[in-house]
């Protein structure tokens, strides 16, 4: 039986259906990952299938509309900004649709909703599968308004409700369009597939650890928080340079800050980076990513650059980890159980920051118009105490019993089994 995968996104967002998928193929399925051409070699590389998304998402990312949808820590003008989007987003359904053919269950995530009406077209099962707690709870707000004021859990609702609107409105006039072009008419039941997600009939699951977000009681029944969903490197071998550098001293701090592309201040960051790692006379690798960082070829001993490495394999050899707070990113530097520093540049990535401050793993997060040598420096030396290393291997230790993967599996087995019913 094939299940196909749309995966959106990052890197970030993409690793955990790797993961996913991988966990899948274990247990006997075939597996296609519909993603960005970004993702083909690490898609291939764990033997699944792929499927390609035209275009470069490093690209888009740099573009001035994405730029100015995801950067900032203004809800309201992020959600205004979204708009921008939907001209990507008209473009990635024709592959997105291609992707879903002769497939037995379709999982997606919430950036590819025509995952759903695919599914339904074909009848066959669907499964919304988010990186990240969407559905609506009283317990918090929504991961955009998750930095703001608590304004108690009516307003933490009404939040989520407006959450799942935006995202909505960001895909439903792509997948409208693309479905009226190709079939001439719109797709059936079309309104917010993330409503109708919540039954036996389209369940949810979510990759979040419930040591971060615990399972809200008022979640519906078939709304799953499983667990972080991880797929382990045991078997990379790093470059010589890498290695001899982690050889040669004590554990460093990693820095790095993945798909953000920030050129025009790249190389301010990268100097700041390497002040306060002297100051603190810390060890540095620094991952440059999609233009987080700028390479430079003079630098002292104590500091190695590169391009990227997994997270899985190195973040358990660091002393702590430096990054943007990405989901993804911000998951594998929980589960390597090291304190974390987060640096948010935009979107969910100051939820996250806030939310693992409050769990005690994590200095209070620098945004990134604050980032300097000296803020830096200091929370670099508060993430170094016990207090902090004590919290973060706690943490971590939790988090690595859960088996999100697993319990992923079996729902997606259970919604195969018994089918779609209409």
């Amino acid at each position: 039986m094939l299940i196909s995968l749309l995966a959106a996104g990052s890197r970030g967002d993409v690793q955990p259906f790797v993961a996913l998928g991988v966990s899948l193929k274990q247990a006997g399925y075939s597996v296609r990952i519909v993603a960005s051409e970004n993702f083909e070699t690490l898609v291939t590389s764990y033997g699944l299938e792929y499927h390609r998304v035209h275009g470069d998402v490093s690209k888009i990312a740099s573009s001035s509309e994405v730029q100015s949808a995801t950067q900032g820590a203004n809800p309201l003008k992020m959600i205004i900004s979204f708009n921008k989007l939907k001209a990507f987003a008209f473009e990635l359904q024709k592959d997105y649709f291609a992707g879903c053919q002769d497939s037995d269950a379709i999982v997606y995530h919430p950036g590819a909703t025509l995952g759903f009406f695919a599914a339904q077209a074909q009848k066959i099962p669907s499964i919304l599968a988010s990186p990240f707690p969407m559905t609506p709870t009283r317990d918090y707000p929504a991961l955009l308004f998750y930095n703001g004021p608590r304004l108690g859990k009516p307003m933490n609702l009404l939040s989520h409700k407006v959450f799942e609107q935006v995202m909505w409105q960001t895909s439903s006039g792509p997948v409208k369009q693309f479905w009226k072009q190709t079939f001439g008419i719109t797709p059936e039941n079309f309104s917010s597939p993330f409503r109708q997600q919540r039954s036996s009939r389209y369940p949810t699951i979510v990759s979040c650890s419930n040591y971060v977000f615990p399972r809200p009681e008022d979640w519906p029944k078939h709304v799953y928080n499983t667990g972080y969903w991880f797929v382990d490197d045991d078997n990379w071998q790093p470059p010589k340079g890498l290695q001899d550098f982690l050889d040669k001293g004590p554990a460093p701090i990693y820095v790095g800050f993945g798909s953000i592309s920030h050129t025009s201040t790249s190389e301010q960051t990268t100097d700041t980076v390497i002040e306060a790692l002297k100051r603190t006379g810390q060890r540095g690798l620094l991952a440059t990513g999609w233009s987080g960082m700028t390479q430079k070829h003079d630098l002292p001993e104590t500091i190695f650059m590169l391009e990227q490495v997994p997270h899985s394999w190195l973040f358990p050899k660091m002393a702590a980890v430096v990054h943007h707070g990405g989901a993804g990113t911000t998951a594998a530097g929980l589960r390597a159980g090291v304190p974390n520093i987060v640096i948010p540049h935009g979107l969910d990535q100051f939820a996250w920051a806030r939310r693992i401050y409050e769990l005690g793993v994590a200095p209070k997060p620098i945004p990134k118009k604050k980032l300097s040598v000296e803020t830096l420096t200091e929370a670099i030396k508060e993430a170094l105490t016990e207090e902090k290393k004590s919290a973060a291997r706690a943490l971590g230790q939790n988090i690595m019993l859960e088996h999100g993967n697993d319990l992923a599996v079996e729902i997606i087995i259970k919604s195969l089994k018994e089918g779609y019913r209409s």
